[in-house]
């Protein structure tokens, strides 16, 4: 088949998790249920950050950003894999799969980073109590948050390069229920080594580099703790860190899951199903386990339903 260009003839079709006819309604089923109550649950957080004074603080600032990212990632994949499922039409267009590339690395990005500045901002809490509204004041914030988006706009235009400038035979069919630029570098008629070296090298600095971060912080916070001598005392400072870590664990750990996944095996369908834990399941885990385990959020609620009753 000879290679061409599908700038001007796109023909790409996502796969999704599963062809079985008869899984389809479960799987839409499944997935409208946990995309609904993942923007539910994340623009509930945003209401309550946005409307509660007692919640404008800079950890529920960026709380309320990762929230709002976490509604852009999900929002990336999910809606076009229902759309397919619902009209049977697997096809996306070339600027589609391309615009879902830009998107998911962008906000997979500034999740990574949001959560890198929530754990400057709990260091600074806890380390330095002291200094911290002098440190953590209004304008620092405002930088962290358009640093972290400009890093993340960088990150998602590099990836959008490496996978515009590949080339395609017709037919392309992705095994995947969103275009995972992986995929496309093994479907690319073109060669793709340096594209793939720069992809792994992308990805080294930008999950390692928060993720260096997040260890240095959390390991200074230890040192504090481990410096205060009751037992209640140490309680209350780690139970200020422990939803935060819970969502650090939840989005590298699936993130790492899905890496390893891809290495040990071979099926391009597994790494699909695999990669729903960080798309879909951890956006949606992100919202309960903040209210859940928080009582600023908690009587934030409380007070909202009392002046809505």
């Amino acid at each position: 088949m000879e290679p061409q260009n599908l700038t001007g003839s796109p023909q790409f079709f996502l796969l999704g998790l599963s062809e079985d006819p008869e899984l389809q309604l479960l799987l839409f089923v499944l997935f409208l249920f946990m995309y609904l109550i993942t923007v539910t649950g994340n623009l509930l957080i945003i209401l309550l950050v946005s409307s509660d004074p007692h919640l404008h603080t800079p950890m529920y600032f960026f709380l309320s950003n990762l929230s709002l990212t976490d509604l852009g990632f999900i929002s990336t994949t999910i809606p076009k894999m229902l759309v397919n499922i619902q009209t049977q039409n697997k096809s996306i267009s070339y600027v589609g799969c391309l615009t879902q590339v830009s998107f998911f690395y962008l906000f997979g990005c500034l999740d990574s980073l949001f959560l890198t500045v929530m754990a400057y901002d709990r260091f600074v809490a806890i380390c330095h109590p002291l200094h911290y509204t002098v440190i953590m004041n209004p304008r620092l914030c405002a930088l962290l948050a358009l640093a972290s988006f400009l890093i993340s706009l960088f990150d998602s235009q590099l990836h959008l390069l490496m996978v515009s400038q590949l080339t395609f035979c017709t037919d392309v069919e992705v095994p995947h229920f969103f275009c995972d630029p992986p995929q496309l570098f093994n479907l690319a008629c073109s060669d793709t080594f340096i594209n793939t070296i720069l992809a792994y090298c992308i990805a080294a600095i930008v999950a390692g580099v928060p993720a260096t971060g997040i260890i240095f912080s959390y390991t200074q916070i230890v040192f504090s703790i481990l410096r205060i001598s009751s037992s209640e005392g140490k309680y209350k400072v780690f139970s200020t860190c422990g939803s935060h870590l819970s969502v650090v664990f939840l989005f590298y750990g699936t993130g790492m899951g899905v890496y390893l996944s891809s290495v040990v095996s071979s099926s391009a369908r597994k790494e699909a199903v695999a990669s729903v834990l960080y798309t879909v399941v951890t956006p949606m885990l992100n919202p309960f386990i903040y209210s859940l385990r928080n009582r600023d959020i908690k009587r934030a609620l409380e007070r909202l339903l009392n002046r809505t009753a």
